[in-house]
């Protein structure tokens, strides 16, 4: 009787022992810890020795502010006490991978940026167009080496010129073709020349204006630079007033002073049965000489004259 019993009880704690409540297998996994950033330099040497002379790697490396600086590349990468336990190598231990061929998300690889880039220029990332298209921070900004003196840039080519703003000019070319051609016709913004850079218009991380325009309409982000257009004027001319772009292409054009169209064509489009005859014109017809329709009303951005009601000189 009593060996039976005991037969029972040693069956029922084999049982409970075996029960997947108590099984290696079911136990939780060990959460991942920090391992510093010298453990990192034991393997990743010449990486580390790249990074340290970024403007992020002088500050996480030698002169970190917060806890999540002080992490140095796990600030980025995550913990990586299981990569270091599993032996290393790619996508090991549940690090964060920015390769271009990584299987990380990109809201994966973004939000690593976003923890520290939070407010200023990216406050409005996530509302942006970018972000909503998938783009990565690591699209247009490399983190492992100095590229640029500002911006860490991501590289396009051995031949892209990063001694001025033309090199943010072309991490925007690489998607925007079209703005690409543009710029390559005769009458252009000084993008090319380096003197002016799309980010001086558009903020690629988001704002809460038209197409992240650095300013509320297009007219204020014209008049940043081109402040005698401004005003105010006694006369103001309606189509200057609404937007600068009803007559000017900012990305380039083929016409004089980026016009969408030539004179007197542009101004033809709106004012066709006004006093002078609207039709077309053979080459030798006074609607043609200099700037046509300017030559007498020069002031057609706006007039303080009392008599410049007609935008005449």
């Amino acid at each position: 009787m009593r060996h039976s019993v005991v037969t029972a009880l040693v069956a029922s704690l084999l049982l409970l022992l075996t029960h997947p409540v108590w099984s290696a297998e079911a136990q939780p996994a060990q959460k991942a810890t920090y391992a510093g950033d010298q453990v990192c330099k034991a393997c990743h040497a010449a990486q580390v020795e790249k990074f340290s002379k970024t403007r992020m790697g002088k500050i996480t490396l030698y002169n970190a502010r917060t806890n999540l600086e002080k992490q140095s590349c796990e600030s980025c990468h995550g913990p990586g006490s299981e990569h270091v336990a599993k032996g290393g190598g790619k996508g090991v231990g549940g690090l964060i991978s920015y390769r271009k061929d990584s299987d990380e998300s990109v809201q994966a690889q973004n939000e690593s940026c976003i923890q520290c880039h939070r407010g200023g220029s990216q406050t409005y990332w996530e509302a942006s167009a970018h972000a909503g298209r998938g783009v990565s921070c690591v699209d247009c900004h490399t983190l492992m080496e100095k590229t640029t003196d500002r911006f860490q840039l991501a590289k396009v080519g051995d031949q892209t010129p990063f001694f001025n703003k033309r090199a943010q000019t072309e991490v925007c070319n690489q998607c925007h073709l079209q703005r690409k051609a543009a710029l390559q016709r005769s009458s252009h913004m000084p993008l090319r020349e380096g003197k002016l850079s799309c980010a001086d218009c558009h903020n690629p991380h988001g704002t809460p204006n038209p197409v992240m325009l650095k300013q509320a309409s297009t007219n204020e982000n014209c008049y940043s630079c081109h402040t005698e257009r401004r005003g105010p004027f006694m006369w103001e001319h309606v189509p200057v007033m609404e937007n600068c772009g009803n007559c000017h292409d900012p990305h380039g054009s083929n016409n004089d002073r980026l016009l969408k169209v030539t004179d007197p064509r542009v101004c033809t489009s709106c004012h066709i049965y006004d006093r002078h005859p609207g039709t077309p014109r053979g080459r030798t017809s006074v609607f043609f000489f200099n700037r046509s329709c300017t030559n007498c009303h020069s002031q057609i951005h706006g007039s303080n004259h009392p008599a410049g009601k007609r935008f005449t000189r």
